[in-house]
């Protein structure tokens, strides 16, 4: 049995492989991994470190662990290329076509831009709106850090309330832009009294951070003459997120993919690092 766990800043994710089957959990992150840590995060999806044979470790502060648990040997993974081969993965290129470059934007807290070129991982940008600036500001504006009561409000809202349209500011499109695409996010709140409710504000905080995730990722994969993008992480696990970003990658014409179970990638691609024969 190999295991794998990424400590990030908000989720610890696990992936586990039984018989050649992936299993997969996660929880919320506590504190510097340590030894009770991982036999804690192991055993909500009911493994015994024992029964580990090796485990990998990423995210975090994952080097603090030391190279031996027990008798379970640990092997350390540069983030990076976690997430890249945990995106090639995802978006079915592993160990398949290696020879197809890829951006792997990983979405969490933050959001880290990967380029996967075969077996060789770069870390290209990155922007520090992600998940964590949703739950912040959600905070703030909405009075809630739950990330699925901000997405349930935010299908239900119109970010235009809030928002300022390109026919708002130039009365018709820009270029390949819509004239209801964002000219200003929450611009119309700086020149209106607020009339925008929570769902409005919601819609209009998942569009802030989807746009700015989905423009970084376009801007870096036309740079890095990329032309597939694969999104990964937490922040993907919510339909309003999917829908934002589904929206920005339709307007550039740069296809998305965004997988299933998107959230486990960086730990998936820490496991491949020690598994790199298992594909799914």
């Amino acid at each position: 049995m190999q295991s794998a766990i990424d400590f990030g800043i908000t989720n610890t994710d696990a992936v586990v492989l039984i018989d050649g089957e992936l299993q997969r959990w996660k929880r919320p992150s506590d504190g510097d991994p340590n030894l009770e840590l991982v036999e804690t995060v192991l055993a909500d999806g009911g493994v015994e470190l024992s029964e580990v044979q090796e485990l990998a470790v990423t995210g975090g502060r994952h080097r603090v662990l030391p190279d031996r648990l027990g008798t379970c040997p640990v092997t350390k993974v540069n983030e990076i290329e976690a997430i890249g081969r945990g995106g090639q993965s995802l978006a079915g290129l592993y160990g398949v076509d290696f020879a197809t470059p890829l951006l792997v934007v990983s979405a969490g807290s933050g959001t880290a831009v990967v380029a996967a070129r075969g077996q060789e991982y770069t870390h290209i940008t990155g922007t520090g709106v992600g998940g964590g600036t949703l739950l912040g500001l959600g905070r703030l504006l909405l009075n809630t850090a739950d990330p699925q009561e901000i997405d349930a409000l935010a299908q239900q809202g119109n970010p235009n309330v809030a928002d300022l349209s390109l026919a708002d500011v130039v009365t018709g499109p820009i270029g390949n832009l819509p004239s209801d695409a964002t000219a200003v996010n929450f611009g119309r709140l700086a020149r209106e009294k607020p009339k925008a409710s929570r769902a409005d504000l919601a819609a209009a905080l998942v569009t802030l951070v989807g746009q700015v995730i989905a423009v970084t990722a376009i801007n870096a994969a036309r740079a890095q003459n990329l032309e597939r993008v694969v999104v990964i992480g937490h922040l993907t696990d919510l339909v309003s997120v999917r829908t934002a970003l589904q929206k920005v990658s339709d307007i550039y014409h740069l296809n998305f993919i965004l997988p299933e179970d998107a959230g486990c990638g960086t730990a998936l691609g820490a496991l491949l690092h020690i598994a790199p024969g298992w594909s799914k």
